[in-house]
């Protein structure tokens, strides 16, 4: 069920890029990559599904879901193809929509994705599920704890990618995280190691290389995309 419409903005020609957020974020997470590969590509920066402008709607609040509002709004678009970049949950989304509709990814990037939640670091999760808990018992009395125990429970419940299923994927892909990202080391280089031909690259920096330290991270998408 597809019951909204994107808030995104749009910059730049050529091959479509289409950038998404993580949790709790909006397209102004990629303050400082959307300009950047706008000089050559036509970026679309999203809003997603109850994130930023974008409205909740009432459909499923899952990955899944996310999934597919991005093949609707790459239809609404006329985009055959596009490049995915996905920081977090963002590369979640990208994940499953790539697993899903191959055929109209050209080339993929993972930031800071996870196949499971127990790819994430226990002294992340641990405060993150307790918040959840705390959040879904307060929903019952406002709307505002219960988007707060919907978005926790992204985190919390999703997502769920067998390592084999990786295998699937043929579109080159860059898989990079930070070097004390929140996602396990070991886990981000089991999803590059699951994807045949990936590219895996650690950046200096937590989770949140992209808006950090985003000329070393601007630097190594773009030396993926364009190599010389």
């Amino acid at each position: 069920m597809i019951d909204i419409e994107h808030h995104f903005v749009e910059k730049g020609e050529g091959e479509a890029l289409i950038l998404l957020h993580g949790n709790g974020e909006d397209n102004s997470y990629f303050e400082h990559q959307t300009d950047v590969f706008a000089k050559h590509f036509r970026v679309f920066a999203l809003d997603t599904r109850g994130h930023g402008k974008t409205p909740r709607g009432t459909a499923p609040f899952s990955i899944r879901q996310f999934a597919l509002d991005l093949l609707a709004f790459m239809d609404r678009m006329c985009l055959p193809k596009a490049i995915l970049l996905g920081f977090s949950d963002g590369g979640n989304i990208a994940l499953e929509f790539a697993l899903e509709h191959p055929e109209r990814v050209s080339k993929l990037i993972l930031n800071g994705a996870n196949l499971s939640p127990s790819g994430v670091k226990r002294n992340v999760q641990i405060p993150i599920v307790i918040g959840y808990r705390v959040a879904r018992f307060f929903s019952t009395f406002g709307s505002g704890a219960k988007q707060h125990a919907e978005m926790l429970g992204l985190m919390v419940n999703e997502p769920h990618v067998e390592p084999s299923a990786l295998q699937r994927l043929t579109m080159p892909t860059l898989v990079i995280a930070g070097t004390n990202d929140m996602i396990k080391e070991e886990h981000t280089r089991l999803i590059a190691s699951s994807i045949p031909g990936a590219i895996l690259t650690f950046a200096e920096g937590d989770h949140f290389v992209a808006n950090k330290h985003p000329k070393e991270f601007n630097e190594v998408v773009l030396r993926f995309l364009m190599p010389s």
